[in-house]
């Protein structure tokens, strides 16, 4: 149970900052009390109320001994500053990598990245992405996930990484579990927290997102007329409980020239098998030419 703190303060301005893992979230009161003998001075008391919760509304649950990477998106304006991973477990600040740890800044994306493997129950609890930001406050914490590790994953995905050609589509399929039957299914992009549920939502005149559920313990979600800039992370998630995903959309050109190469080959193949056969044609012919001699 959280109890709050009080304490008395001489306030002249005061901003509320969000500042992640350091303190706790507050709310300020502020109390105004007026000295009757001199009236310039005035005294503030401030009751701190404590907010108490038991993780944040990201919650990714992954299978035990499994891994996941966790997309922390960030301001261009922070491209040059330092970022970290906090784990409120180890009470660590870490932004390099290790075993079983991968820290990965993706300036052209303004993103990091963070791989967690051999994930075990110990892993249990809150971890945050923070930057530093160069100006007051000194550091910002951008996401705050629940990291859950479960036998058998609240909600799981066949593949955390897919693929599919400008113009095409693609389908990723999400799995939960019974007791999420009746909750909200979703599929949100991390970039802008749009998110896209049950039914037909149109993204744009080429492109469109559908999601379907077969109250079977798994929904399935389709994006046709993909375009370059849905390149990206999203997540699917049943209530709470989600798993990222990561869609790589593959320039129409590149794919082209991919099959341009592919027929050069199989041209080059042919030539080739054209040259031997001519070759061992010219071959029976002169043993032919050469036996008539004797």
């Amino acid at each position: 149970m959280c109890k709050p703190n009080f304490f008395k303060i001489t306030l002249f301005k005061f901003n509320k900052i969000k500042l992640g893992p350091f303190f706790p979230r507050v709310v300020l009161y502020e109390l105004v009390l007026i000295n009757e003998i001199e009236q310039r001075a005035k005294i503030i008391f401030l009751s701190v109320g404590v907010e108490c919760y038991g993780g944040s509304n990201h919650t990714l649950t992954v299978q035990t001994g499994g891994s996941v990477t966790i997309p922390c998106y960030y301001d261009k304006k922070y491209t040059q500053q330092k970022k970290y991973w906090y784990s409120e477990i180890e009470k660590t600040y870490k932004n390099t990598s290790e075993e079983n740890l991968s820290i990965i800044d993706h300036p052209d994306q303004s993103l990091f990245t963070v791989t967690m493997r051999n994930l075990q129950n110990k892993h249990n609890g809150n971890y945050y992405c923070v930057v530093e930001t160069g100006e007051q406050p000194p550091i910002k914490t951008i996401y705050e996930p629940y990291l859950k590790i479960q036998s058998a994953p609240d909600v799981s995905v066949v593949s955390s990484s897919v693929s599919g050609h400008e113009g095409g589509d693609i389908s990723v399929q999400c799995f939960y579990s019974s007791g999420y039957k009746n909750k909200l299914k979703q599929w949100c992009r991390y970039k802008d927290q749009s998110c896209y549920t049950v039914g037909r939502t149109d993204t744009s005149q080429n492109s469109s997102v559908q999601i379907s559920d077969d109250g079977r313990r798994s929904f399935t979600v389709l994006m046709t007329g993909l375009r370059l800039t849905d390149s990206g992370w999203y997540w699917c998630s049943a209530g709470e409980a989600m798993n990222p995903v990561h869609l790589t959309v593959i320039e129409e050109e590149s794919v082209s020239k991919e099959i341009g190469a592919e027929d050069k080959d199989s041209e080059g193949l042919e030539q080739r098998s054209q040259k031997r056969r001519r070759r061992n044609v010219d071959r029976i012919s002169t043993d032919g030419a050469a036996g008539n001699c004797f």
